[in-house]
């Protein structure tokens, strides 16, 4: 069978997927000098980010909408576009230097014809700098309407297909066809982008696998994500068949931005339990670190454009518009409602509150009205139009109960409806209730507070004085994105009927000073936060995340979506064995280190003893008396003295150097410490290992340390820093380290560190006049690092310990930030390695012969 291309990226992430067509190449890459265009042709090698530079500064914007309004004269067979003022994506320019470059790359709302495409891309590119992606109508189909209708908007809005009838089930070919379309998004960015210079945007959860072919092409790209929906919490997520496919394509990213630190909060919560990704807080700043890569959280919610609301406010339309609506609901307090149709806005819950609010308060029945802005739907199908009749029939129902032929409790405005007429509305409402079980940000609190502030022909129009106090109440739910940032509205659970009631009788009963208060805090907030200051947040977050890329080395691994970027110091490569092994020959006094978990034993191996073959490279390493080799783990003297017995010329160092041992006919030696902390430490331990289940307590003769590898990931981690914070504080005048680890927290003597081991056993070395000549430490986690930090000095000939300077091997297990200037993959790779040096020592006795057929056979 031949073997496909590993080039191949689409064919890669899930098999056999829709047949794409090859994206044309008709754009202009790059523009390199001012009025010179490069061919459309020209190519980059996939292994370099070098590309000629640009002039100006560029940001390219994409997302699955271009900003653009498009319209066909059927007369003439031409098309119009114009830019679509309302898009937030355009008003994010606003937050970006006048000098910046904004080029847009995504879809059109209208199907253009194959033989129109290319005159069409020419003319949005020259005219409106947009690149526009022509999805086949059958990918466009399953993509949009498809797996992001379908599958993902649902399930980030906490709605899992339990039933046929609630939710779509996951459909493979959905999915591959969101694969195809966010490689057709990848192809045209990569038709326009200069990755050494230009920083990418991408939107919302459309394109969450864009990142992945991106970085794959480019491993520097500067490249930011923002989700504008809800991100749903792990146990939703991981019900996802591709969740995994899409954490990773996110985390390809260098900034991820959300609208709340809730969202967020899932997400980290997501990578923890899924992948096993820990987080940190940077000076302010929440960091990832994926494979050396930092990728950073933003958490800021995006604004409205305050002009362009303002300009409507004082349209002539909006001005007649009012005096319509005062005079049709004069003597009558409005509560307005805007809202898209669809099963998460939670209309018809805000019309049962509404008909609770008249039932409890007779006295408002025939002077309240709830005004009711229906926005068309964005998706189609049988929930949608199941919403809709439930909409239409609870609002018949309240207006035959409570309505009379002057009074309709409920107004329904179904339909578009201008944007001047919602301002007008908005302008005129003494409250709005913004109801949704579920939703990502949701402007219309904003853009309310904004029309309320008025202007000052909005306020002529209506009849209100120019000093007249400004108010505006509002009820939002707890479940959207800009309730956290209005700290003045009446948060509300939507499910709780009475509870929505009393918040709407407490916003049109407030006493007009209060309501004066909290307009103004709200104001002040939506006004200095708007969609500018949104984008150069962003941005300038973006700038500080990838500050670093070319100051380490890159590359990529990984197949189809899993693929990723290791990221690592210059000075960080692969041990070679051929190097390694020249070295040794070369050398006669040699100090060789081990970590033993993760260095000669697999982590995950359920046998913690070492196999037959490690103990004989072992053996056949000491056995040459130009070596010394120490194994320095954190394990107790017992097992790794059993375990290690037939290695009679081998040291040991337990417990991170407590104790030593400097081969098997020696006693152990430790070091003079005060253990009597042990009786305050074990009892608190246990308190916190009886009350997280999967945690389990080790006692060792130095040390005490708790494990939590096997609990909840979130809870066992929430209770290793309360534990580290109790152990901090009730131990801060005893002579011990409080240190939390890979899952555990432990508590040890004050000056016992694998660094220790190596210099006393190198000091030793040049007190014996066999000063080393060649030095290696092999470890695999944080305690290790002190050892690589140790050699690395004593080695650079700053230290006082060795009068020459060695050979030094300082290498980490797996490609991971560290001290080491060297890695192996895995501790395949480390045995391997130890065989080859064994085999080239100058001893011949029998265990090196043994210890050739034993690895003949165990390897080759």
């Amino acid at each position: 069978m031949a073997a496909r291309s590993c080039g191949n990226f689409l064919d890669l992430a899930s098999g056999e997927l829709l047949d794409v067509p090859q994206t044309p190449r008709g754009l202009p890459r790059v523009m390199t000098l001012p009025g010179v265009i490069t061919d459309g042709n020209v190519g980059i090698d996939a292994d370099s980010d070098s590309t000629s530079s640009v002039s100006v500064e560029r940001k390219i914007i994409v997302a699955n909408m271009l900003p653009l309004q498009a319209q066909k004269d059927y007369g003439t067979g031409k098309w119009h576009f114009s830019l679509d003022e309302d898009s937030p994506y355009l008003q994010l320019k606003d937050g970006f230097s006048p000098e910046t470059e904004v080029i847009y790359v995504g879809s059109l709302k209208v199907e253009i014809e194959p033989n129109e495409q290319d005159e069409v891309a020419q003319r949005l590119l020259d005219d409106f700098k947009c690149v526009p992606t022509f999805l086949p109508p059958d990918i466009q189909k399953n993509f949009y309407y498809g797996f992001c209708k379908q599958q993902l908007w649902p399930i980030f809005h906490y709605m899992l297909p339990m039933c046929r009838d609630h939710g779509d089930r996951f459909d493979r070919l959905l999915w591959q066809a969101y694969v195809s379309a966010n490689k057709i998004f990848a192809d045209k960015v990569m038709e326009i982008v200069n990755p050494e210079d230009d920083f990418i945007w991408i939107h919302d959860y459309h394109l969450m696998v864009l990142p992945t072919f991106l970085r794959k092409r480019y491993n520097r790209v500067k490249l930011g994500f923002f989700l504008h929906s809800p991100f749903p919490s792990s146990e939703i997520y991981r019900t996802l068949p591709v969740r995994d496919e899409i954490l990773k394509g996110l985390l390809n990213s260098d900034l991820i931005g959300f609208h709340t630190f809730d969202y967020a909060r899932h997400f980290l919560s997501c990578c923890g339990r899924m992948l096993g990704l820990d987080y940190e807080s940077k000076r302010g700043h929440i960091g990832l670190d994926y494979f050396g890569r930092t990728v950073y959280i933003k958490i800021l919610p995006v604004g409205i454009h305050m002009g362009r609301l303002e300009s409507v406010l004082n349209l002539p339309s909006t001005c007649n518009k009012v005096k319509e609506i005062q005079e049709h609901f004069k003597g009558k307090t409005v509560i307005l409602g805007v809202d898209d149709m669809d099963i998460f806005k939670g209309i018809s819950l805000k019309f049962l509150a509404f008909e609770q609010l008249l039932l409890q308060h007779k006295e408002f029945q025939g002077k309240l009205v709830l005004v009711q802005i229906l926005n068309p739907a964005r998706s189609s199908g049988k929930d949608v139009q199941e919403a809709k009749r439930e909409t239409y029939s609870a609002a018949k129902r309240i207006n035959e109960i409570y309505g009379c032929p002057d009074y309709e409790p409920i107004v329904l405005i179904d339909g578009p409806t201008p944007r001047y007429e919602k301002t007008a509305y908005y302008a005129v409402a003494e409250c709005c209730i913004v109801n949704a079980v579920r939703d990502g940000m949701n402007l219309v609190p904003y853009k309310y507070i904004v029309c309320r502030q008025g202007s000052s022909f909005l306020n002529e129009a209506m009849g209100a004085k120019p000093d007249s106090l400004k108010t505006g109440m509002l009820v939002v739910s707890e479940f959207i994105g800009c309730s956290p940032s209005l700290s003045g509205a009446i948060r509300v659970n939507p499910w709780d009927i009475d509870a929505v009631a009393e918040a709407m009788h407490m916003a049109i009963t407030m006493s007009e000073a209060e309501k004066q208060q909290r307009h103004d805090k709200h104001y002040r907030y939506v006004s200095s936060h708007d969609v500018a200051y949104w984008a150069r947040s962003f941005m300038q977050d973006l700038e500080r995340a990838c500050k670093d890329h070319y100051d380490k080395r890159c590359w990529g691994i990984g197949l189809g979506l899993g693929f990723r970027v290791i990221s690592l110091s210059p000075s960080f490569r692969k041990l070679s064995v051929d190097h390694i092994i020249s070295a040794y020959k070369r050398t006669s006094r040699r100090a060789i280190f081990l970590d033993y978990d993760g260095t000669v034993v697999p982590q995950s191996s359920m046998a913690i003893s070492p196999s037959p073959e490690v103990v004989n490279v072992l053996d056949a390493l000491c056995n040459d008396p130009n070596n010394t080799v120490f194994i320095v783990s954190g394990r107790d003297r017992t097992s790794l003295n059993d375990w290690l017995a037939p290695c009679e010329k081998l040291g040991l160092a337990a417990e991170h150097g407590y104790f030593i041992r400097w081969d098997k006919t020696s006693e152990w030696e430790s070091l003079a410490a005060d253990l009597d902390w042990k009786e305050i430490v074990e009892p608190i331990m246990k308190q916190y290992t009886e009350a997280t289940d999967g945690s389990s307590l080790e006692v060792k003769d130095t040390a005490l340390v708790w494990h939590h590898q096997d609990a909840d990931p979130d809870f066992g981690s929430c209770q290793a820093k309360e534990l580290l914070d109790h152990l901090e504080n009730v131990l801060a005048n005893e002579p011990v380290v409080v240190r939390r680890g890979q899952h555990i927290v432990e508590v040890k003597p004050q000056g016992v560190t694998k660094g220790l081991v190596a210099e006393k056993v190198l000091s030793k070395m040049v007190s014996n006049g066999k000063a080393p000549d060649f030095l290696m430490c092999i470890g695999d986690d944080r305690s290790d690092e002190d050892m690589f930090e140790s050699i690395l000095i004593s080695g650079s000939g700053s230290g006082q310990s060795l009068p020459a300077v060695p050979e030094i091997f300082a290498c980490t297990v797996g490609q991971k930030p560290s001290k080491a200037k060297y890695y192996l993959d895995d501790t395949t790779n480390v045995v391997r390695m130890l065989r080859g040096l064994a085999n080239s020592s100058d001893s011949k006795s029998r265990h090196s012969t043994h210890l050739q057929v034993a690895f003949d056979n165990a390897f080759w």
